[in-house]
């Protein structure tokens, strides 16, 4: 089944640092033409070519996630490819890029490769997987494609899975005989470990859900993504930080060059840039992540990042746990909590508070990762690139609701936020896969491809 073919008009495209009126023509599945205001009166479309007033809504080229655990396989009872993929179409997001600790682990090359075949069957969004690291699999590593796979994944703490890569010698192996792009998850295990005695000494199991910060703590985060830069700059490789979460580690990065130039890159998370420390009291459970929220501070910081390009790109790290496991005591609570479908509208948030421009939002969550991935022809409102596209509304305020939150789990940390702005429309490849509300799953999406644009 082929994609209609679609004209947007009446919309405020952003795209590319530049916000103007303007229409989009999408035809087989592509950008065919990009128009300042609308098309000429002679220009010839199809005849089964569908209009689309956007009513002066944004139109921006749609999120690529570079940072999701939708928990398939194996894990499925917390979410799958089909119903998270929903949710993030929902929520603008067209591309993600899921994290190996599944059941199987993702560490192997077959494995990786079932993992797509499923994808292509039910995945609403396009899709990629990360090969994850172990201490044994350097021969899985090595014969890994570049132009098939995102990157490569390293836990350097806090592995979910067992998945902890604690061989100096391996890591420096790894860093120094791959292609891929390494994203690593920052943490020095040996001092959480320490701080955790700590706390378990004086509480027991009945840790207050404020001490993860002092937990997983600002030396654990610098001290282990520290390492990492070292061994990157060493062998020569390109490193992804994850979740950056502190002030302090925003000095192994820089931004005196162009995303496509940089050997060392950051991420920051939604959660990060939302929430901080004083929220523990209210959220507890439902906002303990790995790397943990912190200060007040730590999030301006990282904010501030975003805006002078210290900071690449913004991802969601959507990780749904089943509400019960949420309630459980510190110790047995699991960390990480579900994104996908409210990350677009909290960054719409920040923006209502003039803290973020449009042009930067659509920067760091649709031209950062195309860039830094190296994503064949998306991420941008181009002519000839795969139509990846979402309108919003930004003035159609909503309540964050058990009845609109379509994750597997059913919760939301966003839960009882109003939100001003709606994503109303979401093309994927062509493919209008949302519309008001609506779902049409007939045409799923793509493996994302990554080299040079003309391949």
């Amino acid at each position: 089944m082929e994609p209609h073919s679609y004209y947007i008009f009446n919309a405020v495209v952003v795209n590319e640092n530049r916000t103007f009126p303007g229409a989009v023509f999408i035809n087989n599945g592509f950008i065919s033409e990009v128009f300042q205001g609308s098309a000429p009166s002679d220009f010839q479309f199809p005849e089964n070519m569908v209009s689309v007033d956007a009513k002066h809504q944004f139109l921006i080229p749609g999120i690529i996630d570079d940072h999701v655990h939708f928990r398939d396989p194996g894990l499925t009872a917390k979410g799958d490819l089909c119903t998270e993929s929903k949710a993030a179409v929902a929520g603008g997001v067209t591309s993600f890029m899921d994290m190996p600790n599944t059941e199987p682990k993702a560490t192997t090359l077959e494995i990786l490769e079932k993992k797509y075949t499923s994808a292509a069957q039910r995945s609403l969004a396009n899709f990629s997987f990360f090969l994850g690291a172990t201490n044994d699999n350097l021969s899985e590593i090595e014969n890994a494609d570049h132009t098939r796979i995102c990157g490569l994944k390293v836990f350097l703490g806090a592995s979910t899975g067992n998945m902890l890569v604690n061989n100096p010698h391996i890591l420096e192996w790894i860093f120094s005989n791959t292609s891929l792009l390494i994203a690593v998850h920052a943490e020095d295990e040996s001092i959480i470990q320490k701080n955790l005695r700590v706390f378990s000494e004086k509480y027991g199991a009945r840790i207050p859900f404020d001490a993860h910060p002092l937990i997983r703590n600002e030396e654990a985060c610098f001290a282990s993504s520290e390492k990492a830069v070292g061994m990157a700059l060493r062998n020569n490789a390109r490193l992804h930080l994850l979740h950056i979460s502190t002030a302090k580690e925003l000095a192994l990065l820089q931004n005196d060059r162009p995303l496509a130039e940089k050997q060392i890159t950051g991420e920051v998370t939604i959660h990060h840039l939302w929430f901080d420390d004083r929220d523990y009291n209210e959220l507890g459970p439902l906002i303990k992540w790995n790397p943990a929220i912190k200060t007040s501070r730590d999030r301006e910081a990282l904010l501030q990042a975003v805006n002078d390009d210290t900071i690449d790109i913004i991802a969601t790290d959507h990780a749904p746990h089943l509400e019960t496991e949420k309630k459980q005591p510190y110790i047995n609570c699991p960390s990480g909590g579900p994104m996908v479908q409210h990350a677009l509208m909290a960054m719409m948030g920040l923006y209502n508070l003039g803290k973020i421009s449009l042009e930067k939002i659509v920067e760091k969550m649709c031209h950062g990762p195309a860039t830094l991935y190296r994503i064949n022809k998306r991420g941008f409102i181009r002519k000839n690139y795969f139509a990846d596209l979402v309108l919003v509304d930004p003035d159609d305020p909503w309540v964050v609701s058990r009845e609109n939150i379509l994750y597997k789990c059913k919760w939301s940390p966003f839960e009882g936020t109003t939100f001003k702005s709606r994503v109303t429309h979401t093309w994927v490849n062509g493919h209008l896969v949302y519309n008001e509300g609506r779902f049409d799953d007939s045409i799923k999406g793509m493996r994302l491809k990554f080299g040079n644009d003309d391949e």
